[in-house]
């Protein structure tokens, strides 16, 4: 089938950022103390492609059980260091409007003194992801790799408000930039997503990815503008952790072709998509723990079918 992806023995992924215990409330349920964080959904998104090494930090409190996951995921956990304390927590609800998270609380914890150290069998990763932490964080990690195939960064509003100057300098050192769509209007002070992508490829990044929530993602190039539907689900238990899959899905796949054309670049943003629409569809990790390659290539035909249009005669 054109359309089959297998996982790859050869190209591998880095991913560094958050590791977290999530207690999440939407209309249709909640969870506590769920396994979440940026690192873990794109690691797991990923891990449906490619070798993928995390980095982060936990502490003491963080179950075998969490880590044993990861390892049934083929996740490398040497990078994931455990210290003393306890583990970074997120507390939030979203109301019927899933596209806008309310925090509750937020619990750093052992996070706060987080300084990425990139094992010296990570240095050399093909394919790089930095999650959505502290641009400064960010900036450590690509000190430490040498010469990867393709950097891709996320980031949000609040680095944005506090770290703009950082945020910029991460830019002018990656290929790829993940952000949503208000983040792109902020930072670039511009509601045209259009102009907003262009004015931030200005700064470094070849590609820019605005996600759009359940309108889906667009994603700008100097060769194209690509956009990508949304997938369209009746039912969406919890949407924490959608983008991040929807990067690990993308750079995994990315890696598991080895192939960063403008065309290849089109397929893995359709297969970032799919694998954040499966995401939505349980709280944490629910979802994305019982996938089989079989459910995401189906589902990534069915985007194919829903763009499909014919030409004008």
């Amino acid at each position: 089938m054109e359309d089959a992806v297998e996982m790859s023995d050869g190209s591998n992924v880095l991913i560094v950022g958050s590791v977290a215990l999530d207690n999440v409330k939407t209309p249709f349920g909640e969870v506590n103390e769920a396994l979440g964080g940026a690192a873990v959904y794109s690691s797991v998104a990923a891990s449906y492609f490619a070798p993928v090494r995390i980095v982060g930090v936990v502490g003491n409190d963080f179950a075998d059980e969490h880590v044993g996951f990861l390892k049934s995921r083929g996740i490398d956990v040497a990078g994931l260091q455990s210290v003393s304390g306890e583990t970074f927590r997120w507390s939030g609800y979203y109301d019927f409007n899933l596209n806008q998270a309310h925090t509750l609380e937020t619990k750093l914890n052992v996070f706060q003194d987080f300084r990425p150290h990139i094992p010296p069998q990570y240095q050399e990763s093909d394919y790089v992801f930095l999650a959505n932490i502290d641009p400064a964080l960010q900036l450590q990690v690509l000190d430490q790799v040498k010469s990867p195939k393709l950097t891709v960064c996320d980031t949000m509003n609040y680095w944005i408000d506090t770290r703009r100057d950082l945020l910029i300098e991460v830019l002018k050192r990656v290929d790829v930039v993940f952000l949503n769509d208000a983040e792109a209007r902020q930072l670039c002070g511009t509601f045209s997503l259009v102009k907003a992508a262009n004015d931030i490829r200005k700064l470094g990044p070849s590609v820019v990815i605005i996600k759009k929530g359940e309108h889906g993602a667009v994603m700008v190039s100097d060769d194209a503008f690509f956009a990508a539907p949304s997938y369209p689900l009746e039912e969406v238990r919890d949407p924490t952790g959608a983008g991040d899959s929807f990067a690990g899905g993308f750079i995994g796949y990315v890696a598991s072709t080895d192939d960063i054309s403008e065309a290849n670049l089109r397929k893995a943003t359709i297969f970032g998509s799919t694998l954040a629409s499966f995401n939505v569809q349980d709280f944490s990790l629910g979802r994305l723990s019982t996938l089989t390659q079989q459910d995401i290539v189906d589902r990534y035909c069915e985007f194919r079918r829903i763009a499909h249009f014919e030409p004008v005669e």
